[in-house]
């Protein structure tokens, strides 16, 4: 598959492909059946319940994992933004039902990547160095997802909106190594991943502004000690 040179300098940065040469990523590609699409805004790129689905690379744009109840209540999971992967799990177990949905937060692309030739070749006398090389890298990613989910048990298992709030924003505060720092979200996307009431959130927001423990606009938010 033939990749521009802009796309094939931002798979170099990614975890997938990491110390690769541009050589052997072409090489991969074919093997993994590489293809790309494009999304608008809103729209789904797999919905709960698809069976058999490659995993996607984000292009450009960003995309929201989210789970829907009966009514429609959504609550946002993650959002991937451009060069971060989702769906590698579900491309490893072709018969396991997604748990959850995949839609675009923006104009989006998404190159997809089929990692049955890849296991399928393991352990063959035609397996190479680069194939187990990316192997590895794979079993790194779904290692980090698994640490990205606990992190975000410890938000959702706070008793209030107050607790819930401070955890995740120490917690993109510790990542940023800041205490000014941006947040991936809008207000009602912020609720969704929180899994909390967006008037009940925004009042808590305001009450710790008042307070002196933060300040923020908009999706930027700088930590502070209240003064005593």
């Amino acid at each position: 598959m033939r990749m521009e040179e802009d796309v094939m300098r931002l798979l170099r940065q990614t975890q997938l492909f990491a110390a690769f040469t541009e050589d052997e990523i072409r090489g991969l590609l074919d093997l993994l059946r590489a293809k790309t699409a494009d999304y608008p805004k809103g729209s789904f790129i797999y919905r709960e319940g698809d069976r058999g689905v490659p995993s996607a690379i984000v292009l450009r744009g960003s995309v929201h994992i989210i789970k829907e109840d009966f009514w429609g209540n959504r609550a946002i999971l993650s959002e991937i933004v451009r060069g971060e992967m989702f769906a590698e799990s579900y491309a490893c177990m072709q018969t396991e039902p997604l748990a959850v949905s995949a839609a675009a937060a923006e104009n989006c692309s998404c190159l997809f990547l089929d990692f049955l030739p890849l296991m399928a070749a393991q352990g063959s006398a035609e397996t190479g160095a680069a194939e187990r090389r990316l192997l590895v890298n794979l079993i790194g990613i779904l290692a980090g997802k698994n640490l990205f989910l606990t992190k975000k048990m410890e938000h959702l298992t706070r008793r209030t909106t107050r607790q819930k709030l401070l955890s995740y924003l120490s917690d993109v505060q510790r990542r940023a190594g800041s205490a000014a720092f941006d947040i991936p979200f809008d207000r009602q996307e912020l609720a969704d991943f929180l899994a909390v009431d967006r008037s009940a959130m925004s009042a808590e927001l305001s009450k710790l502004r008042r307070e002196g423990i933060l300040e923020y606009r908009k999706n930027h938010f700088v930590l502070k000690q209240p003064q005593m």
